[in-house]
């Protein structure tokens, strides 16, 4: 595996993760963080749009089509799975971080990442849906309503919104 900052260090957040939105799988994923992610440590770019210029020194945008990249706070470039163990224990998803970091999770995530990545077109729209859109999305949306309610904001239960 290889070495991501730390998540408690201060240099890491916000972090910033630069991703694809054309893409289904990822345009979902990223929707799932972005609703689980109350803290503000993490901030969005996307990619794909059609006057983006990767702001990474080094990194090329063909780079950043390539594998998920982050920068954290301080400059330093995050690749891979790296990303995702800091992205979700920023949205207080803790256990995916221990279970990505595992000795054989870990190191199967970081081999079959890549192909992954490379063959994530392929995936069929249903499946990004399936997995993201469902019962991941409607968990994300329950914490998001959760961290509001927790804020001292007036919540509604959902029988009250009916």
């Amino acid at each position: 595996m290889s070495q991501a900052p730390s998540p408690v260090s201060d240099t890491v957040w916000p972090l910033t993760i630069y991703f694809e939105s054309a893409c289904p799988l990822c345009n979902a994923e990223m929707t799932n963080l972005q609703l689980r992610n109350t803290s503000g440590m993490l901030a969005f770019v996307d990619v794909s749009a059609a006057d983006f210029e990767s702001p990474l020194p080094g990194v090329s945008l063909a780079e950043l089509m390539e594998v998920i990249h982050a920068q954290a706070a301080d400059g330093r470039v995050i690749r891979g799975v790296d990303v995702f163990r800091l992205a979700y224990h920023a949205v207080g998803l803790g256990w995916v971080t221990r279970g990505l970091s595992l000795p054989g999770v870990g190191r199967l995530a970081d081999r079959t990442y890549p192909w992954v990545a490379r063959n994530r077109h392929r995936f069929p729209r249903w499946m990004a849906s399936l997995v993201f859109e469902t019962a991941v999305r409607r968990a994300a949306e329950q914490a998001a309503r959760r961290a509001h309610c927790m804020s001292g904001s007036t919540c509604r239960t959902s029988s009250q919104t009916q």
